[in-house]
């Protein structure tokens, strides 16, 4: 009996050694997912207080990039037209390959004054 278990002594050591990778991709998409999730948040902030600063008569482009935090203000573009206020964002991406390909939008509107 001892022989038999000494057979299949580290056999889920290197069990875990094959599985490491599927995990470590399996927790880069969720964290990348998360990024995008939080990404979509902030764009849709950012286009909301936008939206009220065009409404009250101010500068919705700073109201939009002072309602995001400072990584993303770089990562932003914000766009208006008559009463539309569009937030388009780069959520940070964890692999490089995916930087150029990630963007997020929110649109928020208002009447014009």
């Amino acid at each position: 009996m001892n022989a038999r278990f000494g057979a299949e002594r580290g056999q889920a050591t290197l069990e875990l050694l094959g599985l490491l990778p599927v995990l470590l991709a399996v927790a880069l998409a969720g964290a990348q997912l998360l990024a995008v999730g939080y990404s979509s948040v902030l764009a849709g902030n950012a286009a909301e207080a936008a939206a009220l600063a065009l409404a009250g008569g101010g500068d919705p482009h700073a109201s939009a990039r002072a309602a995001l935090p400072g990584w993303s203000r770089t990562h932003a573009r914000v766009s208006v037209s008559g009463g539309e206020v569009r937030v388009r964002l780069r959520p940070p991406a964890l692999l490089r390959s995916l930087a150029g390909r990630l963007e997020v939008s929110a649109s928020a509107e208002v009447e014009a004054p």
